[in-house]
């Protein structure tokens, strides 16, 4: 299904039960998926969603048996409670660093989720986010953020914070221009990195 542009918002029960659902396209200009707006669409393979989005409603995509990645974008600030709960095919989620808060059990009961990756700047996170993901292997989080995830995540999955590598800041360079030299009868000038000597005669008038 691929929604027309005019639409803007997602209400709750938009698309719930619809079981022979694969795959659907959200227009740019959606900010919010509302509450049960997907539930138990179990054959939803394949999901767009628009770089406008800002939140994710509580049981959003919760049953979507069949969804086996998503990609949520750099926008969202809010992923509400149980918005991926039972997404039993889903196998790694990348949660952008715009999300502020991740609501109570939202990835619960993912049985295929093996990898996971948080960003820096969550500050409500519930403590059983990912209870029952059973193949859980890597949890991601930024440099000197493991204590963090500690305080807010369950004792058993602590072994399982992997600190990512801390970015190293971009570095701008300018390129080195060396200066044209005369002295007496050479020109000495920067060519590609090799200097070119080249005596030049002095013509005399």
């Amino acid at each position: 299904i691929t929604i027309p542009d005019s639409v803007t918002e997602f209400g709750g029960s938009a698309f719930e039960g619809c079981t022979s659902l694969e795959s659907i396209t959200i227009p740019e200009g959606v900010t919010e998926i509302g509450s049960i707006a997907f539930y138990d669409c179990t054959s939803l393979k394949s999901i767009t969603i628009p770089e406008s989005l800002t939140k994710i409603g509580n049981w959003a995509f919760s049953g979507c048996t069949s969804l086996k990645s998503i990609t949520i974008p750099e926008g969202v600030t809010e992923i509400g409670a149980y918005a991926f709960n039972d997404c039993t095919s889903l196998e790694s989620v990348v949660i952008p660093k715009g999300v502020r808060k991740i609501e109570e059990r939202a990835f619960a009961g993912c049985t295929s989720l093996t990898t996971l990756t948080l960003p820096t700047g969550v500050n409500k996170i519930d403590e059983r986010v990912f209870d029952k993901c059973s193949a859980l292997a890597a949890i991601n989080v930024p440099a000197k953020k493991a204590d963090y995830y500690k305080q807010r995540l369950p004792e058993e999955q602590h072994s399982l914070i992997v600190e990512r590598e801390a970015e190293k800041p971009c570095v701008k360079t300018k390129k080195a221009k060396l200066p044209t030299m005369y002295e007496d009868k050479y020109i000495i000038e920067a060519t590609n990195n090799k200097t070119l000597a080249t005596a030049v005669a002095k013509m005399e008038q």
